[in-house]
């Protein structure tokens, strides 16, 4: 078999090197991002996301999948307080999960993640009543309106769709 002919051709690698990268603090409270790639036509946000001790997170259903690498701190759901999420934890949460995430306020360390997340989070209060949609385009302009508060300017990977009619 010969070699496919090239379909996207890529005259760079798209990469983020987030050690090279503005933080941007405080995108939500207790939340520094460094924004990967967020793809708002197919509900994928790729983020690492720094979270401050005693961070707690609305409760929120998940439309898809999760994959989190934690790689310092620790963290854990409210609903499961015992599964501790510790340094070189990779968590995988189906769609249809339903929890609350929260960072204890006695860590002594920012907790240092990972996350490709596929759809959205639906946020509720304590009460259970809806709050807001999480998505790739949601977490998007908070990040873009933290970056500007900040005088930064993100580098991230945006897929840009060069969709049209055929004819």
């Amino acid at each position: 078999m010969a070699l496919p002919d090239i379909i996207n051709h890529q005259d760079f690698l798209l990469t983020i090197h987030t050690n090279d990268e503005k933080l941007i603090k405080n995108a939500l409270p207790g939340v520094h991002i460094y924004p990967l790639m967020l793809d708002s036509e197919n509900g994928v946000w790729v983020l690492r996301v720094l979270f401050e001790p005693g961070t707690v997170l609305p409760k929120h259903f998940h439309t898809g999948v999760v994959h989190l690498y934690t790689m310092a701190g620790s963290w854990h759901y409210t609903e499961y307080p015992d599964d501790l999420q510790v340094a070189g934890s990779y968590l995988f949460e189906p769609g249809g999960s339903i929890h609350q995430f929260q960072v204890p306020a006695d860590n002594t360390e920012v907790t240092d993640t990972f996350m490709i997340v596929m759809g959205a989070n639906i946020n509720f209060d304590p009460d259970g009543n809806y709050m807001n949609i999480m998505d790739a385009g949601w977490i998007e302009q908070v990040m873009l309106a933290a970056a500007k508060e900040q005088g930064i300017e993100p580098n991230y990977i945006k897929p840009k769709s060069l969709y049209g009619f055929s004819k």
